[in-house]
């Protein structure tokens, strides 16, 4: 006699909590986001936590699975581990994992994810946005019609537009693949420089690799997409810039430190060069910073990232992440500790 089919036991869903600012959670997690997450975590209404030494986010961690963090998530190190000792996997809502991802989570075998790549895409297409409009001088263009409040002949020419082009990539990092990838369908000839990436890797982007020198003596435009390191730290040099070709472009949306900022307030004030600076050093520059009177700098405060409803792009590859891992099928998206040092 055949036995009955019995039920296949469900999984027990994973006891899940929020860690970061009580803002960032508003802002990136909405109505919809916490609705999916408590469909495949068991989510308690308790209070996002932001500060993990009080009595009750100790209550919370003793319980956690898994933590889904974000902006303004206080350090996981091992005192926050030990008051966590059921917690095996971390889902955090932005990019980098720097800020609270401690050695004690590596040494705890705990699993990470990042949603580096969602927040990658509006940061390349700022970047794109920022090539082809320097590429017109639409920027400077404007400023100048503003002014005269009428239109002026202008010579027509050759270095003003975007075909033929080139456009220099300083890392072939998350973003500036996508970038690579978003520049595809322009007529542009495209560099990279990138010393862990060998000829065949680069030659299967679509792109042409070169020397760090050649990359800005080369380019019409520079794009730089290094994370900071204590390597990169500086790495734009003044040798570089005074290097790169008159009226270049150089666009930062890593991190304001990889530039030599002092050579680049000395280059720009020269007019060799234009710049478009996401970020600077400090990233929010003082008001009396020299780099406020370069007329030839665009400075945008911090904007390239994730932004208003493009915060939902995060949330979504956090919740399903947390839907993969708790269907033990593995984060989609994971951070590998060997690579870190690499990344931003």
């Amino acid at each position: 006699m055949t036995a009955a089919p019995t039920a296949r036991t469900a999984r027990p869903r994973p006891r899940a909590a929020l860690a970061m600012g009580p803002d960032v959670a508003d802002a990136v997690l909405g109505p919809d986001a916490l609705a999916a997450l408590r469909a495949v975590c068991d989510l308690p209404s308790a209070p996002v936590l932001d500060d993990f030494t009080t009595g009750r986010a100790r209550a919370v961690l003793a319980e956690a699975e898994l933590l889904v963090t974000g902006w303004g998530c206080p350090p996981l190190d091992a005192a926050v581990l030990e008051a966590a000792p059921r917690l095996r996997a971390v889902v955090h809502t932005a990019g980098s994992v720097r800020g609270h991802i401690t050695e004690a989570c590596w040494e705890r075998g705990i699993e990470v994810s990042s949603a580096a790549a969602a927040n990658a895409l509006p940061v390349a297409e700022y970047t794109v946005a920022m090539i082809l409009l320097s590429g017109k001088r639409a920027l400077e263009s404007a400023r100048d019609y503003r002014a005269a409040r009428r239109r002026e002949e202008r010579p027509r020419t050759p270095e003003v537009g975007n075909y033929g082009r080139t456009v220099g990539i300083l890392s072939a990092s998350l973003i500036g693949r996508r970038v690579i990838d978003l520049l595809r369908p322009y007529d542009l000839r495209v560099l990279l420089h990138d010393p862990y990436v060998d000829g065949v890797q680069a030659a299967a982007l679509g792109v042409r690799q070169v020397g760090l020198g050649e990359l800005f003596a080369l380019t019409d435009t520079v794009s730089v997409h290094t994370p900071l390191l204590p390597a990169t730290r500086g790495l734009v040099s003044r040798e570089l810039l005074r290097s790169m070709r008159q009226d270049a472009v150089l666009i930062n949306t890593a991190r304001g430190a990889v530039v030599d900022q002092d050579a680049l307030v000395e280059v720009l004030r020269a007019d060799r060069i234009r710049a478009v600076l996401d970020v600077t050093d400090p990233d929010e520059l003082p008001p009396d910073h020299p780099l406020w009177e370069c007329g030839n700098a665009l400075i945008t405060p911090h904007l390239a990232g994730s932004q208003g409803n493009e915060l939902r792009r995060l949330a979504d590859l956090a919740v399903g992440e947390a839907a993969r891992w708790a269907a033990g099928e593995g984060f989609a998206h994971p951070v590998r500790r060997e690579r870190l040092a690499f990344l931003a």
